[in-house]
Order: structure tokens, then C-alpha cells, then sequence
């Protein structure tokens, strides 16, 4: 059986843009959930940010409006369950795109890592 490829993305975000387009050219069919209808859940980050390799603060978005209208104070002082808990109920707040393979979960898009991980399917 193979594997599906999940994507969490924003279609007005131009890393999420180049990331799709990227995965076309390989070939690489996803299926593309948008992030800010459907943030991860707390489950599925329970999972995904283990498999990530990053820790919590990786995952958020420090260039968007959700990050600056919370503040970098606020977020330097939250602990990473609340961090977690901002992730799920805000869309806006997650670096995107996700991409889930499998047990592989990339945050952003490094074309390299994209690379790297498509390299053996």
C-alpha cells in the first residue's frame, strides 16, 4: 500500500506555492489540506513534531501576523504545551508547509530535504 502524502498549506503563501510546484515536477501527487480551515490537531502535532526532528519554537511562523500580534515576549514565555496549543487552534501560526510522509514530517520547504526524502519512493 502506498503511503499518502499529506501537505498543509496556504494557497496565498509563495513557500507553500514553489513547495506544490516542486512536488509536481518529481512527479509527487499530495494531497493538499488548507492549514488555516484545518490547523493540525493537537494529536496529529503530538505526532508530527517528534517525527519533525525540530522542537515546538521551529514550527512557528515568525513572520506572520498571528506571531507578531501575540508577541515575541509572549512567546518566549510560553511553555511548549502552550505553544502546542496555539499551533492547533491557529492556522496562521504554523510555518508551512507541513509535509507529511509517512512517519517523515518536513516543516518549510528546503528543496534539498524535499530531495532527500522523495529520493528512495
Amino acid at each position: 500500500m502506498k503511503t499518502e502524502i499529506l501537505m498543509l498549506s496556504y494557497a496565498g503563501c509563495d513557500t507553500c506555492k514553489k513547495a506544490l510546484r516542486w512536488l509536481e515536477q518529481q512527479g509527487v501527487t499530495a494531497r493538499v489540506r488548507p492549514i488555516v480551515d484545518e490547523p493540525p490537531t493537537p494529536a496529529e502535532l503530538a505526532r508530527w513534531v517528534p517525527q519533525s526532528g525540530l522542537p515546538v519554537r521551529k514550527w512557528l511562523n515568525t513572520s506572520g501576523q498571528s506571531y507578531r500580534a501575540l508577541g515575541k515576549e509572549k512567546v518566549d514565555a510560553a511553555t511548549d504545551a502552550t505553544l502546542l496549543e496555539w499551533l492547533a487552534a491557529d492556522g496562521k501560526l504554523v510555518k508551512r508547509p507541513v509535509l507529511v510522509h509517512g512517519a517523515r514530517v518536513l516543516v518549510g520547504f528546503k528543496p534539498e530535504a524535499y530531495a532527500a526524502l522523495f529520493s528512495g519512493t
